[in-house]
C-alpha cells in the first residue's frame, strides 16, 4: 500500500467537503488551491460525490481523496474516478483490502486504543482520529501517541480555526481535517473568495503552531 504520509504532508489542514450535487467542483478546488491548500477530501455524503472526485482529479489542481468510504463497491468506484487516497470513518476491512490491492493510500478512522491497535496490526502507519473533539480531544490524542510510538494522526470532527493550532502542536499530529473551510452556503453561492480566505487563515494558524 502506498505511503499515506506523502498525502498527509501536502497540507497541515485537509478540507473535508460534502460537495452538493450540481456544484462547480473544479471552481471549488481552485479556490482551495488559491488559498494554499493542495488537497481535498470529498465525502461520499452527497449524490454527486463520485462525479466531483472525477472532475477534481481531471483538473489536477489538488490531491483528491474520498472520505466516508465504508463499502468495497464505494472504494472501487472512487479509485476508478481518480481518488488518490481513501478515508474511512471507522473499521472497514473490505475498504482496506481494496487499498491494499490497488496501492491507493488509506487513512482509516479510529477512536479507541483497540481500534488503533487493530489498524497497526494491519500495517497502517497513520489513522484518522474521529470524532476527535468528542472522543477525548487533545488529551486522548496525547495518550494514544504515547502508546503508539511513530504512528501519525489526522484528527477530524470538531476541529476548527479555534483549536487547530492546539492539535497541530502535538508532535504525532501530521495534519488536521475539517469542514469549516468550505461551508455549504458558500459552495452553493460560489463564494470562492471566502473559502480561499479561510484556507489562508488556517495555514497561518498552522504555521504559528509549528513555529
Amino acid at each position: 500500500m502506498s505511503d499515506i504520509h506523502a498525502m498527509m504532508a501536502t497540507s497541515p489542514v485537509i478540507p473535508v467537503v460534502a460537495v452538493p450535487e450540481g456544484a462547480d467542483a473544479v471552481a471549488l478546488g481552485r479556490a482551495l488551491a488559491d488559498g494554499g491548500v493542495g488537497i481535498i477530501e470529498v465525502t461520499l455524503r452527497t449524490p454527486g460525490a463520485v462525479d466531483a472526485i472525477a472532475a477534481l482529479a481531471r483538473d489536477g489542481a489538488l490531491a483528491v481523496g474520498a472520505g466516508t468510504v465504508w463499502r468495497e463497491d464505494q472504494a472501487r468506484a472512487v479509485v476508478a474516478a481518480g481518488a488518490e487516497f481513501i478515508v474511512t470513518p471507522g473499521r472497514s476491512l473490505p475498504v482496506w483490502e481494496v487499498c491494499r490491492d490497488t496501492g491507493v493510500p488509506l487513512l482509516p478512522g479510529a477512536q479507541t486504543t483497540s481500534e488503533i491497535a487493530d489498524w497497526v496490526a494491519h500495517g497502517l502507519e497513520a489513522v484518522k482520529f474521529f470524532p476527535a473533539q468528542y472522543a477525548g480531544g487533545i488529551d486522548a490524542l496525547k495518550s494514544f501517541a504515547a502508546v503508539f510510538a511513530g504512528l501519525k494522526f489526522c484528527p477530524t470532527g470538531g476541529v476548527s480555526a479555534g483549536n487547530l493550532a492546539d492539535y497541530l502542536a502535538v508532535p504525532a499530529v501530521a495534519c488536521v481535517g475539517g469542514s469549516w473551510l468550505t461551508p455549504a452556503d458558500d459552495i452553493a453561492a460560489g463564494n470562492w473568495s471566502a473559502i480561499t480566505g479561510r484556507c489562508r487563515e488556517a495555514l497561518e494558524l498552522a504555521s504559528g503552531a509549528r513555529g
